[in-house]
C-alpha cells in the first residue's frame, strides 16, 4: 500500500517536472530581451550579418525637409530646392542608397557607405513607472562620408561631405527592424547643409 502511494505521487509529479524543464528555457530566452529599469547604454558596435539583415527590412514611410527660422537661406546643396519630398532607401553591398523626388518631379540619389562602426544608444526614459520592465528609447547612429550624389544633390556633394543618419524607436534589449519607427538624415559639408526626417515602415 505504501509503495502504491509513492508511485502515485511520482506519477503526478513527473508531468509537473516535465513542464518546468520545458518552460524554463523559454522563460530564460524571453528574459534575455527584458530591459531593466534605469538602463542607460551607449556603445560603438560593428554591424554584423544579423544587424545588416534587419536594416535591409527598413523602408521610408514619410519624408520631410527640415526647416528652421532661416529657411530657405539656411539650406544649401539642394539644386533646385523643392518644397515637399518623397523618398525610398535601400541598403545594398554596405551602401545606403537614398532616392528622393520632390513636388516638381526633380529627383536625386545619395550614396552613403555604411561605416565600420555605429553607435547603439538605449535609455530608460523612466516614463512608465508601473511597468515591470522598461521600454527603452533607442537610436542607431551612423556617421561617415558620402560617396556621391546625383540629380538635385550633385552640386553639393564633395568627397569631404559628411552624413549623419539616425534611426529612432522604442523597444527592449533585443534588436529588430520593428524597433525603429523614425529616421533623420543630415548632410553637411562645404557646399551642403540640409536634413530630412520622417517615419519608417517594414519592407
Amino acid at each position: 500500500m505504501f509503495v502504491q502511494k509513492i508511485m502515485k505521487i511520482l506519477n503526478l509529479s513527473l508531468p509537473v517536472v516535465f513542464l518546468l524543464l520545458v518552460l524554463s528555457p523559454i522563460q530564460s530566452l524571453a528574459c534575455a530581451c527584458c530591459a531593466e529599469k534605469g538602463t542607460y547604454k551607449i556603445s560603438s558596435v560593428k554591424p554584423d550579418a544579423y544587424i545588416s539583415g534587419e536594416l535591409r527590412k527598413l523602408q521610408i514611410d514619410t519624408t520631410n525637409l527640415y526647416t528652421d527660422a532661416g529657411y530657405p537661406e539656411t539650406i544649401k546643396g539642394l539644386n533646385p530646392l523643392g518644397e515637399t519630398f518623397s523618398a525610398s532607401c535601400l541598403l545594398k553591398n554596405n551602401v545606403w542608397k537614398f532616392d528622393f523626388k520632390d513636388n516638381n518631379n526633380k529627383s536625386g540619389r545619395l550614396n552613403l557607405p555604411l561605416p565600420a562602426t555605429y553607435v547603439d544608444y538605449r535609455v530608460d526614459l523612466q516614463d512608465n513607472e508601473t511597468a515591470a520592465d522598461a521600454t527603452l528609447y533607442r537610436e542607431f547612429r551612423f556617421k561617415w562620408k558620402t560617396s556621391g550624389g546625383t540629380g538635385v544633390f550633385q552640386k553639393g556633394i564633395t568627397p569631404a561631405t559628411d552624413y549623419f543618419l539616425v534611426l529612432q524607436g522604442r523597444g527592449n534589449n533585443c534588436t529588430a527592424a520593428e524597433t525603429f519607427t523614425h529616421w533623420r538624415l543630415e548632410i553637411t559639408g562645404a557646399k551642403a547643409d540640409y536634413a530630412f526626417y520622417g517615419k519608417l515602415k517594414i519592407n
